[in-house]
Order: structure tokens, then sequence, then C-alpha cells
């Protein structure tokens, strides 16, 4: 299971793949491998004769090699891979070249979809600047900042203000670092 951040909810993904054994997640973005500890636990913990079950292929890797890296690394210890909404199943012995053909193409427009998103969200941020209504985001410094600031008992909106940032943008940057309640 993959969720892009961590307040989606994977309950969906379950259900597609239906009882499995083990589950693995990871709840961040797909862009970054490394990071991906549900991910590399799956490829460690794999043993031959395992049939990993994955909701879709974005799911999986954003990007074709990312995502042939890790159909490599699964099906050389013996692994099947089915992938639910797609219909297909890859292993070492049993994949077609109608089944690789398939993957590849369906990859490729997964890697497509994304950089389309990145440019419209990049598009809708620079139209929000232009427009004045754009508001950025707070980094990890800035909650770590701000938590401080709130627990010296200086008002989230004050906070807010300070940062340049709404006051449900805060809320929802220390709710998310498990750093605040609005009920507190």
């Amino acid at each position: 299971m993959r969720v892009s951040t961590a307040d989606q909810n994977p309950s969906r993904q379950y259900e597609n793949i239906g009882q499995c054994d083990k589950t693995f997640e990871d709840k961040l973005s797909g862009k970054s491998r490394a990071n991906r500890t549900g991910l590399n636990d799956l490829i460690d913990y794999a043993r031959q004769g395992d049939h990993v079950r994955v909701a879709s292929l974005d799911r999986l890797g954003r990007d074709t090699r990312d995502l042939y890296s890790i159909v490599d690394a699964l099906t050389k210890k013996g692994c099947t891979i089915t992938f639910i909404s797609e219909g297909i199943t890859v292993s070492k012995d049993g994949s077609s070249a109608m089944q690789e053909l398939f993957l590849t193409f369906l990859s490729g427009m997964a890697q497509f979809e994304r950089a389309r998103i990145l440019e419209r969200q990049r598009e809708g941020i620079e139209l929000a600047k232009t427009q004045g209504v754009y508001q950025r985001k707070l980094n990890e410094e800035d909650v770590e900042a701000c938590r401080a600031l709130v627990d010296m008992g200086i008002s989230v909106a004050e906070v807010a203000r300070r940062y340049d940032v709404s006051r449900q943008t805060l809320y929802n940057a220390l709710n998310s670092a498990g750093a605040y309640s609005q009920s507190r």
C-alpha cells in the first residue's frame, strides 16, 4: 500500500487487494524510493513463491525505471506480482511478452500523468501568486518553531501572522506533526 500523504486513507487499496498474509504500507509520495520503508521491508521480506498483490501500478512506482527496478527485484526473488486494477500478473517465468508490453505502457502512462499533474500544480501556484492568494507551506523547521511559540503561549492566530500562513494551514501543519489539537 502507498498513499501520497500521511492523512490519506489506504482502506480502498486494502479492499481492492483482498485478504493478505502480510501487508506493507508507506504514507508518503512515491517520488522517493529511499524513504519508503514499507517498500524496502517488502523487498527484504519477499521469498520464493510469494504472491505480491498491488492495488495499481502507480502505487508501486511512479516512473517506469523505478517500477521495473522494483518488479525486477521481486521477480528475481521468485515472487509473482499482480496489479489488481490493471489485471496484470508478472513473474520471472510466467510473464508473457504482451504482459510485459502492457506493463511498460501503463507505467509510462502513470509517469506521464504524474508529470501533467506537477505541471498543472505549478501553473496553479503561479496563477495564485499573481492573484495574491497563494498560501505557502511550512517546512519541518517552521513547524517546530511554530510549535515552540504556541507552547510559549502565543496564540495560533499570531503565530500564523508571523509566518504568513492562514490559521488553518498552521493547525494542519501542527496536527500532521502530532504537535497540536484545535481542542487544546
